[in-house]
């Protein structure tokens, strides 16, 4: 595209011009072009070397992953009925509509089905396949038709099985992934009929987004009345399913629109090939390390989605004390100090400790060394949430 349909100042044209030249060598691509380029120079506030760095580090993790030949990649079988995700259509702009009902995925017997790998090489390749379709429409409506429109359907949705940890973890690399790697391709997302829970869950997820991301998002309670005018001002009726204030249904009359937006559901057990022990081993608590700087804190936040889980930490410096607080926030936003930040001497001794959480809350640990103002504190740690009725965290057991 030329330089001037670009409406960038003089700054950032130059910039753009720059990586250009650096990133010559590996972007090479027909899509390669300078809409791309801006994509990582924006998620860097156009800072030209950054932005390289960026680039060159996602398509290291591109050829670490095989991104360009996962379509020869022989999935799992379990993906085809139970991976919820589709493509219903298309925005006013012509910009591909991703619609995922969330309680679809049955996270718990995913990761009973498949690897943490599969899953990831899965969502991968839906992006991949998504944003494919988009340069497609982008040929012909467009740069405005390049990114994406998400709905992200919350009804039923089940908190449980993503405060087990190894849901949580793979949400998390996911996030990370998303943010490292697909800078900028978010046009719209809407996440709607979300339950009074999903503020706990969104409150640790958001740490993870960028700004842009952040600023894309719409969040709405389960009322139709509000969300369904905003869908249809994106989207025009006949590209929206029914279940959405559109028009659009399956030849058999279903209003979800099965046929374009597969649904999920329930893993059957007869499906489960990795056994619960090898999953906990997984998930088992071991001991992270971190380095507090001096005059800093640490926050470490962990979600209590059931009531009558258990917070349990366990922790030791090398050579010097720290301080140590518990605090949490409550579905309504309130936050109440739980434990007050002391001076603990966990040089000499590992200090550990076990409190209840008695209803749904975003648990935030923090470790302060803000007194300290010359010495930086090598911290371990092994921190967790259990629930009540389940010796593995499980979400179902």
């Amino acid at each position: 595209m030329a330089p001037n349909k670009l409406n960038l100042n003089d700054d950032q044209l130059f910039s753009l011009m720059k990586l250009r030249r650096n990133v010559a060598d590996v972007c090479t691509l027909p899509y390669h072009d300078d809409q791309f380029l801006l994509r990582w120079l924006r998620a860097r506030n156009f800072d030209c070397a950054a932005a390289e760095k960026m680039l060159r580090e996602s398509l290291k993790w591109r050829a670490e992953w095989d991104v360009d030949n996962l379509e020869e990649w022989e999935a799992p079988a379990v993906f085809e009925q139970y991976y919820p995700s589709g493509i219903c259509g298309f925005d006013r702009e012509g910009s591909p509509v991703i619609v995922l009902p969330f309680s679809g995925m049955d996270i718990w017997g995913m990761l009973h089905t498949v690897t943490k790998a599969d899953l990831i090489k899965q969502t991968i390749r839906t992006v991949e396949r998504h944003l494919a379709l988009a340069r497609s429409q982008a040929s012909i409506h467009g740069h405005q038709a390049s990114q994406l429109v998400a709905i992200i359907d919350m009804t039923d949705f089940n908190l449980r099985q993503y405060a087990w940890r190894p849901a949580s973890e793979l949400v998390i690399a996911m996030i990370q992934m998303y943010e490292a790697n697909y800078p900028e391709i978010l046009k719209a997302c809407y996440i709607i009929n979300v339950p009074k829970v999903f503020a706990l869950a969104f409150s640790i997820v958001k740490n993870f987004l960028n700004d842009y991301t952040i600023s894309k998002i719409q969040i709405f309670k389960a009322e139709p009345g509000k969300w369904g005018p905003a869908l249809l001002r994106q989207i025009p009726a006949e590209n929206l399913p029914q279940q959405y204030g559109g028009d659009m249904v399956d030849p058999d009359g279903d209003p979800r629109c099965p046929s374009k937006v597969p649904q999920g559901g329930k893993v059957p057990k007869s499906m489960y090939v990795r056994k619960s022990d090898r999953l906990a081993s997984e998930g088992k608590d071991s001991y992270c390390s971190a380095t507090v700087r001096k005059g800093e804190k640490l926050r470490l936040n962990y979600l209590a989605a059931q009531e009558g889980s258990f917070l349990k930490w366990g922790f030791y410096s090398d050579g010097h004390d720290i301080k140590f607080g518990v605090s949490s926030k409550d579905e309504e936003g309130r936050e109440t100090v739980v434990v007050p930040v002391h001076r603990v001497e966990c040089h000499k001794t590992e200090e550990v400790g076990t409190i209840e959480c008695p209803t749904p809350a975003t648990y935030t640990i923090i470790f302060d060394n803000s007194y300290s103002y010359l010495r930086n504190k090598k911290l371990h740690y092994s921190i967790s949430i259990t629930t009540p009725d389940s010796p593995d965290n499980s979400p179902e057991e």
